[in-house]
């Protein structure tokens, strides 16, 4: 493999990454990120949900990997994909708990 190649690509083992709490029962972990995206893994415990209304200025999208995710009054579950226009807001929450995958493309 090339250097150039190598300048252009990032591998990173999530688990590997730092978690860092937001509020007590939620975790995230930032991953790699770019001038055109960055990624996050977050852990939401069991009845917890996220400290204020999420107000996006450019697009954010999330997988869950496991667990449901509450928005309003719709439930995503396992192998769901969210997509959040920009001027979105929303407040996830869980009842059961929930890790979720998500990225955010930055305004260019």
């Amino acid at each position: 493999m090339s250097d150039i190649t190598n300048a252009l690509k990032t591998v990173v083992q999530v688990e590997e990454v730092a978690p860092v709490e937001v509020v007590p029962g939620i975790v995230r972990r930032r991953l790699a990120a770019t001038e055109h995206a960055r990624g996050w893994l977050i852990d939401f415990a069991a009845g917890t949900e996220w400290p204020e209304v999420d107000v996006h200025a450019s697009e954010e999208r999330y997988y869950v990997l496991s667990g449901e995710v509450i928005e309003g009054e719709e439930r995503h579950g396992p192998g769901t994909y969210v997509v959040f226009a920009p001027g979105s807001r929303h407040r996830p929450r869980t009842e059961t708990g929930a890790r979720i995958l998500g990225i955010t493309v930055l305004a260019g």
